[in-house]
């Protein structure tokens, strides 16, 4: 049986959403093992044994672990990866960051992005910002995997009762150190893990018609706040808003796209939301193609009329 070693993302009291569905997708390869790295993180480590279907959790708690420096963490895992067959992450910031480094200590090529586990060593994954799925199959000893969260269900993070054990292994690489960090706080739903998002694009002009016309219609559907990257790029709103193959990859409940076009780069990080609900006055613009509904008209007049109907 292949023993799957789960990279565990969280922000130092709880677990993140991703790493769930990362648990699902290694679930399907075998045994799961996590792995929670960290400065005092013994609540963590708790609420990881608790996710349905792990059968082993594994604590790394250094110093040099504090803030989740690729450069620290990756010489852990591969130290770890003697006794597992396959290193899983989810495909967020950090895992990206992460599980590339992992691949070149083990020299082994890493597989992005996985939309489906076909067999023990074969998967599925999007190419061609999405246009095409490719199926691919690893030739090497060892598996780096990094998984597309809205892909896999997210595994229950209740109902578990895995043993806790401690590693060693960390240490500072010394090659980079945290300086500091802005974190942006939200009452809103963070973009990932939200069940409605209304984003919006280029077309609002400037960022007091965005902040006047999407944050209203948003805050009546206690959406989270999207936006399409030419919107980010103009300055409307700040790079964490932004969906898209170089944004965040979500797959909401309800998606409105808002004077969005429907380029291939935004399309390939909404188009697999349940419903999605387009309102741009192009009826030719490619939004339409996925779009479960479409309202085609001015946005300055059918938004505020949809808000003031909530």
């Amino acid at each position: 049986m292949t023993k799957a070693l789960v990279w565990v993302e969280h922000d130092g009291s709880a677990v993140k959403d991703a790493t769930l569905s990362a648990v699902s997708a290694a679930a399907q390869l075998g045994e799961v093992t996590l792995l929670v790295a960290g400065a005092g993180v013994d609540g963590v480590a708790q609420a990881a044994a608790r996710i349905a279907g792990v059968a082993k959790v594994v604590t790394a708690d250094d110093a040099s672990l504090a803030h989740a420096l690729a450069e620290n963490v990756a010489p852990l895992v591969a130290g770890l990866m003697a006794d597992y067959d396959a290193f899983v992450a989810p495909a967020t910031t950090t895992g990206k960051n992460v599980a590339p480094r992992v691949a070149a200590l083990l020299d082994v090529m890493q597989i992005s992005d996985i939309l489906s586990v076909e067999g023990p060593k074969t998967f599925t994954r999007p190419i061609y910002a999405g246009n095409a799925i490719a199926t691919v199959e690893s030739g090497d000893a060892k598996l780096v995997i990094t998984v597309r969260g809205t892909a896999f269900a997210k595994a229950a993070a209740d109902g578990g009762s895995a043993a806790i054990e401690t590693v060693g292994g960390a240490a500072d690489a010394g090659t980079s150190s945290f300086v500091g960090s802005e974190i942006a706080k939200s009452e809103r739903p963070e973009l990932t893990s939200a069940k409605i998002i209304v984003s919006g694009g280029r077309a609002l002009k400037d960022a007091e018609t965005f902040a006047a016309t999407i944050v209203p219609l948003a805050d009546k559907l206690g959406a989270g706040v999207g936006a399409s990257r030419a919107a980010v790029d103009a300055g409307y709103v700040p790079n964490d808003y932004q969906v898209g193959q170089t944004g965040k990859i979500v797959a909401p409940e309800v998606y409105i796209a808002v004077g969005i076009s429907g380029a291939i780069q935004h399309l390939a990080g909404m188009k697999d939301s349940k419903t999605i609900i387009a309102i741009n006055k192009d009826e030719d613009a490619p939004i339409f193609q996925v779009a479960d509904i479409g309202l085609v008209g001015d946005l300055f007049t059918l938004v505020p009329e949809l808000t003031g109907k909530l």
